[in-house]
């Protein structure tokens, strides 16, 4: 099924200094951190054609299981998107990079058997809009994988994230803020809950406001039965 190419306006994501900063660092905080680990588990089982939104540099690509048909990645940042294009040559899964915004989404009502959002939520400018994009695309019974971060459950550092995302956080990661609740925003969207477990990344060392996290998925309903 052909992507349909709507490109975002050369303004939608514009983050030069955090894309370079990011893609230097993120392998090694990958394997410093076990988020490799978790992107294998977040992937696992998944079949068919896949939408995933922010893909960054690309360091999903190697964790998709050999069942998955196709995946397209929609990735705003102009030098995330090259980096991402490169990484997707190297899948061991068939890969289009695609310019794009996740509130708008350059491809088809119900044409994905899943969708994957992965440390994404956190920047996109409109989760509702986003979260109803998914929605859309994908097929009546498609599940929704997410990895996110979200709001602490202790006070202080629910209070430290509440205070950094409206000053300095997002204009120094790219767009991030630290304590939306994305589980509750999926369900909200719309999609059933299937599963969730909360965990810390990384799992030892100092506390970051970014470490508490969420693993889970989410089904968009089944379309409803004919009498």
């Amino acid at each position: 099924m052909p992507v349909c190419r709507r490109t975002p306006p050369r303004d939608a994501v514009h983050h030069p200094l955090f894309a370079r900063c990011y893609a230097r660092l993120s392998p090694s905080a990958d394997e410093r951190a076990g988020l490799g680990k978790l992107r294998g588990e977040l992937l696992a089982g998944l079949s068919g054609r896949v939408i995933e939104i922010g893909a960054g540099n690309g360091l999903n690509f190697p964790h998709y299981p050999e069942t998955v048909s196709e995946v397209v990645a929609i990735e705003p940042e102009r030098h995330l998107r090259r980096l991402a294009t490169r990484a997707g040559l190297r899948a061991g899964v068939p890969v289009d990079v695609v310019p794009g915004v996740a509130e708008a989404l350059p491809v088809k009502s119900e044409g994905f058997d899943a969708a994957v959002a992965c440390l994404v939520l956190c920047s996109v400018r409109d989760v509702r809009r986003a979260l109803a994009e998914l929605l859309r695309v994908l097929r009546p019974g498609g599940e929704l994988r997410f990895l996110e971060h979200g709001r602490a459950e202790g006070r202080v550092l629910a209070t430290t994230q509440w205070a950094l995302d409206r000053t300095v956080w997002p204009l120094m990661f790219g767009g991030c803020h630290t304590a939306r609740e994305a589980r509750s925003e999926i369900a909200a969207a719309g999609f059933e809950p299937i599963g969730h477990r909360r965990l810390r990344i990384p799992d030892r060392g100092p506390t970051l406001p970014t470490s508490p996290c969420v693993l889970g998925a989410a089904r968009r309903p089944s379309a409803p039965s004919g009498p």
